[in-house]
């Protein structure tokens, strides 16, 4: 096996979405030699308001600090051939638009594209503006894929957690990881 995902989880706001992705992970672990996370200060300080917990702290990964150039994800060399931002705060979209590799997420997102890997921003915003478009066709131009945390309601999710599944497995599907998932036309 020598599948290694990478997940940036930043400020913006949507923790559920990241703890549904770590939780699914969990589930599907077995799939990847190597899972490392990074999360923003601000990832955290959100996940504190938003979940009423630090139960970040809990999962069965290797978490590398924000600024750990170290990390062996910000080289190509060490094959990582997947990283999920999610969220994705439009500051670090930004950032990766236009190349500036100021902490150990937005240099692992920038060693993804120029590797030509799959990177999966899962943007949480609302509205947006020209400048946030322009900076996702960039990111889209340069291979990266932005997937809106714009959840779906045709699986009939009866929580929160289910609701963000729906965006969640999407991501994972677009990045070729296998998840049991609803899909459009199948019964629940």
């Amino acid at each position: 096996m020598s599948n290694k995902i990478v997940v940036a989880i930043t400020g913006a706001s949507g923790s559920i979405y990241a703890k549904v992705l770590l939780d699914t992970l969990v589930r599907i672990k077995d799939q990847f030699e190597e899972i490392g996370v990074v999360m923003s200060d601000n990832a955290k300080d959100v996940w504190k308001y938003e979940l009423q917990n630090t139960a970040y702290e809990d999962y069965p990964f290797t978490f590398y600090s924000k600024n750990d150039f170290y990390a062996p994800f910000a080289s190509g060399s060490a094959r990582f051939e997947t990283m999920i931002i999610c969220p994705c705060s439009m500051g670090t979209l930004a950032r990766i638009a236009h190349g500036t590799s100021s902490d150990l997420t937005t240099r692992a997102a920038d060693v993804i594209l120029k590797e030509r890997r799959k990177l999966i921003l899962i943007a949480r915003e609302t509205p947006l503006s020209k400048i946030h478009l322009q900076n996702m066709l960039a990111v889209t131009d340069a291979g990266g894929i932005i997937c809106p945390a714009s959840p779906s309601y045709y699986s009939l999710p009866k929580d929160f957690e289910e609701l963000a599944r729906t965006v969640v497995d999407r991501a994972l599907s677009l990045a070729g990881i296998v998840v049991e998932s609803y899909q459009w036309g199948t019964k629940k």
